[in-house]
């Protein structure tokens, strides 16, 4: 009964590799949520591209705008504009479907021909019954992987995190910037640079005595030695300040 898929090799091998890739993209994005998921539960430290793309993309809207007045939608544009490759997540997902109906198609096509042929019920049935498990693991793996359940899920934990955890962390830092540097730099808005940590923490005495041998110093020096002096002190300070800021900005990154 089944001689008829080796006299349709080529209707047979159209029902065969839709179906498998029909499958195959299902199975790909159900990987790729639950890759998602997993890393949500840990977004300080996450190595995954989009999650860490949805992290810079909140902390820019939220410092430009002030905050971020609806975290869901902001959320929902982000799921949205998933993409792997040239296609969006939601692309690939109908992709699949559409890769399902072509294998049905085939089958559909295989029949007609046989039909046309003069075969009998016997001589087609192979190709319902292809169509008819074709459609049943499509399904149940649809049901199985439950790629709208786990899109719902990551969009919960994307939505705890920012809200409860990244939202509060980011104004604390602009507070701590200023006092670090007098002002946040923003553009339209002049910065004072303050004194860096370590010279404010240093003790007073400690400020007098360098004060005292820097005067009694200078005193003795010629003019182009003091000169030397002032601009690697200034050249300290600079990377100093610098190294702070850097700190500071990473921690916020990955918070």
């Amino acid at each position: 009964m089944f001689t008829i898929f080796k006299e349709e090799k080529v209707i047979t091998a159209g029902i065969l590799v839709f179906l498998c890739l029909s499958v195959l993209v299902r199975l790909m994005l159900a990987w790729m949520y639950h890759t998602m998921i997993r890393e949500t539960d840990n977004m300080a430290t996450t190595g995954n591209r989009l999650l860490k793309q949805c992290k810079v993309k909140f902390a820019n809207c939220y410092q430009l705008n002030g905050g971020v007045s609806n975290i869901p939608v902001f959320v929902d544009k982000f799921l949205n504009r998933l993409s792997f490759g040239h296609l969006s997540f939601d692309a690939w997902y109908h992709l699949s479907g559409q890769c399902m109906l072509f294998s049905v198609i085939f089958a559909g096509v295989g029949i007609c021909k046989g039909i046309l042929d003069g075969r009998m019920l016997g001589e087609i049935l192979p190709f319902y019954i292809a169509s008819f498990l074709g459609l049943y693991l499509y399904f149940s793996l649809s049901a199985l992987v439950d790629i709208k359940g786990k899109r719902r899920v990551l969009k919960t934990n994307l939505i705890d995190y920012l809200e409860n955890h990244l939202s509060g962390r980011i104004p604390v830092t602009e507070q701590d910037y200023e006092r670090l540097y007098g002002a946040s730099k923003l553009p339209g808005r002049r910065t004072v640079e303050l004194m860096p940590i370590r010279g404010r923490t240093a003790q007073p005495q400690e400020m007098v005595r360098e004060t005292g041998r820097e005067v009694f110093s200078t005193e003795h020096e010629m003019p182009g030695k003091m000169e030397d002096r002032g601009m690697a002190q200034q050249d300290e300070t600079s990377r100093v300040t610098e190294e702070e800021l850097q700190a500071l900005l990473q921690e916020l990154l990955t918070v």
